[in-house]
């Protein structure tokens, strides 16, 4: 793999984001992922899939050039595609976090089932800042803290710190900076004693419990993104402003 590594040991699935400096989210890498997550599909001895990063941060988000034109497309699907392939997975989830964990790099992260972060992790959807949205950010955040808190989130793009986003119920658990990787492996451990099987089950009948589909409400969001949103003349205009380095100027419409 040319942006990840990926290995699994002893019940244990790692993916590492390996694209420095700040592992930005392209269409390559996410492929990649994907190919990863298919793979470990029905692998009866999985119990935890931990998604972790090297460089100067868990990730910026996803690369903006390719919200753009016909790229998009092709993003959207590779983008979403990990999102399915982990909701199918069955394995439990886990994110370990520090710095920069921005857009879709955000979403990646607190899509997992659990998150462990250090304190200098920054959690934030700042994507409405650049005239689009944060697809699955919009499904799930409403379901982990709640309709204003995902409002505010998602609506002002504002950045938070890794304690805000453990009051909020974002993240699970905060360390003190260089104590992230070794505090992964203790908070890793109950579930590798476990049955995969029973985790499994447990994971579904809590999703269940949920009364909450995934599938069929991404499509409704996806819908509106690709669109709705993406024929705006502002999400154009937001995006190329970001790539040009300069501030957008909203036509409202």
């Amino acid at each position: 793999m040319k942006h990840i590594n990926a290995q699994i040991d002893g019940g244990l699935g790692t993916i590492t984001l390996n694209r420095p400096p700040v592992n930005v989210l392209n269409i390559e890498m996410m492929n990649e992922i994907n190919e990863i997550l298919k793979d470990w599909i029905g692998n009866k001895d999985l119990k935890v899939a931990l998604f972790n990063a090297n460089g100067k941060c868990f990730s910026a988000g996803v690369d903006v050039g390719e919200h753009m034109g016909d790229l998009v497309l092709k993003m959207i699907e590779s983008f979403h595609g990990m999102f399915r392939l982990m909701d199918r997975l069955g394995a439990v989830t886990i994110s370990s976090v520090y710095g920069s964990c921005l857009g879709g790099g955000c979403e990646l992260a607190i899509f997992c089932d659990l998150v462990i972060a250090d304190d200098t992790a920054k959690f934030g959807q700042p994507e409405i800042q650049v005239g689009v949205m944060p697809p699955i950010a919009a499904q799930i955040m409403p379901r982990i803290i709640g309709r204003k808190a995902a409002m505010d989130l998602i609506l002002s793009g504002r950045i938070i710190s890794a304690e805000e986003a453990r009051q909020m119920g974002l993240v699970n658990k905060v360390v003190a900076q260089g104590e992230l990787e070794s505090a992964t492996t203790e908070f890793l451990k109950p579930y590798l004693k476990l049955s995969a099987e029973v985790l499994r089950k447990t994971k579904k009948a809590i999703m269940a419990g949920l009364m909450d589909d995934f599938e069929p409400s991404l499509k409704i969001i996806e819908d509106i993104y690709l669109n709705e949103l993406m024929k705006t003349e502002d999400a154009h205009e937001g995006l190329k402003a970001f790539l040009e380095k300069r501030k957008p100027e909203w036509k409202n419409c």
